[in-house]
């Protein structure tokens, strides 16, 4: 049981004649018990940082889908993921129009994607797609990464797609196809 005492402490020798004073006794229990439930309320209660997931939609590899959306070179995009935090970027179909190698981030891809998008968006009056084509070279945070900078470049429409040979012989004529790993 948790009290606390209030006595007047000890006993002094010499000096006047005082009357006798009561110990304060106050019991503490009560408080103790209390302040233990308010603690395991808040713990139980509490929500700690929550799982921040982007959805995703993407269709089966073994099924053929006859519902395939023709898309104009013209307003299409292609992102290739290579190793050492690069990738790469071209607009239209391969080969036709030189590729750009860029990084991530605010200077980077998400200011070729909103600037691309507007481009698009001013000469067809469509909105752009993208492919994003990672390497085996890449690593899983640059596809993320690469999605976040499409989420908030606002682009509507993208896809991922397997990489191709040219592809990866482009990336390895660029450097971005490294065996460090």
């Amino acid at each position: 049981m948790a009290e606390l005492d209030t006595s007047g402490g000890g006993k002094h020798k010499g000096g006047k004649v005082r009357s006798k004073k009561q110990s304060t006794r106050i019991d503490l229990t009560a408080m103790v018990d209390l302040a233990f439930l308010l603690i395991t309320f808040f713990i139980m209660t509490t929500t700690l940082a929550k799982p921040k997931a982007m959805d995703l939609a993407m269709p089966d590899k073994d099924e053929h889908t006859k519902d395939q959306m023709d898309i104009a070179a013209s307003r299409s995009m292609t992102i290739l993921l290579g190793s050492d935090d690069k990738l790469e970027w071209y607009i239209g179909e391969p080969g036709k129009s030189a590729p750009t190698i860029d990084n991530f981030g605010p200077d980077g891809l998400r200011k070729t994607l909103i600037e691309k998008s507007k481009e698009v968006q001013q000469k067809t009056g469509k909105f752009m797609f993208v492919v994003i084509k990672p390497s085996d070279k890449s690593k899983y945070k640059n596809m993320v990464s690469t999605l976040d900078e499409i989420n908030i470049a606002n682009i509507q429409s993208y896809g991922i797609v397997d990489i191709s040979a040219p592809e990866i012989e482009l990336l390895k004529k660029d450097g971005l196809y490294n065996d460090n790993k």
